[in-house]
């Protein structure tokens, strides 16, 4: 992947069960070198690291989420997974904060080894209620679609319990970015969907999908509520936040 890009496109829920409900909405996203974040914010008037902007990354915002560098925190998790040789590139895709607002359900840590192979990919998943988790997975060689599978760990949404795991299936950014979430045990239960397009990074090309998607991070996060609550109002069931801890990173495996 050239880095840095954007990438634009749809994504897709569909709820098996307890019955069938589908919602899509649109989404972009930036796909860019963990190393290469500040000097792409010394070129842009839009985008800032670190920083209150228009367009901004904030390591607060993810990672650890207490501010320290991304870097850190994916190094530690590939440490954690024996998968440490892998952290000699990591390409980072994320929906940035727009004009200080960030919420991302989804981003990605592509880690590469020194000769540039992609050998692990760390998802990092967000829930709506300030929580996270992080899946760390080996890539088995060979390209093409990557397919991983991981317990789930984490309480996502409200009308499902923790029952089940997660099957991912995607393929590395490059022209396109696609990406298909199985969750379920021998019952699938939902499928997320996305379907991204790359275009090459430029202010210009940035402020066309700002007009064309303005306020994504906030739309994105009032489209989950909405949904929810056209959920609830069909008769889903409400489950609670277990009280139990979750790891803060999970260790998966390749298919």
């Amino acid at each position: 992947m050239k880095s840095p890009m954007l990438y634009a496109g749809r994504v897709a829920h569909i709820r098996h069960s307890p019955f069938r409900h589908r919602f899509d909405y649109r989404i972009w996203m930036l796909g860019i070198d963990l190393d290469r974040i500040d000097e792409l914010a010394a070129r842009s008037r839009l985008f800032c690291h670190n920083r209150f902007g228009i367009i901004a990354i904030r390591d607060k915002d993810h990672g650890f989420r207490d501010g320290s560098g991304l870097r850190g925190f994916v190094e530690t998790a590939l440490a954690g997974a024996g998968l440490a040789e892998y952290g000699a590139k990591i390409i980072f895709v994320a929906t940035p904060a727009v004009l200080g607002f960030s919420f991302n359900p989804i981003s990605f840590y592509f880690c590469h080894d020194g000769e540039g192979r992609l050998g692990a990919v760390l998802h990092q998943v967000k829930n709506t209620f300030g929580d996270q988790v992080g899946y760390v997975m080996p890539v088995t060689e060979g390209g093409g679609v990557i397919r991983q599978t991981a317990p789930k760990s984490m309480h996502v949404s409200p009308f499902f319990d923790m029952q089940g795991g997660y099957r991912f299936a995607f393929t590395p950014p490059g022209e396109r970015f696609t990406v298909s979430i199985q969750y379920g045990a021998e019952v699938k239960r939902l499928t997320a969907t996305m379907r991204l397009y790359a275009r090459l990074y430029s202010d210009g090309a940035l402020l066309r999908l700002l007009a064309q998607m303005p306020l994504t991070p906030m739309k994105v996060l009032a489209a989950i509520h909405w949904q929810a609550l056209k959920i609830y109002m069909r008769g889903g069931k409400f489950h609670k936040i277990p009280a139990d801890p979750h790891l803060a990173i999970v260790a998966g495996e390749s298919e």
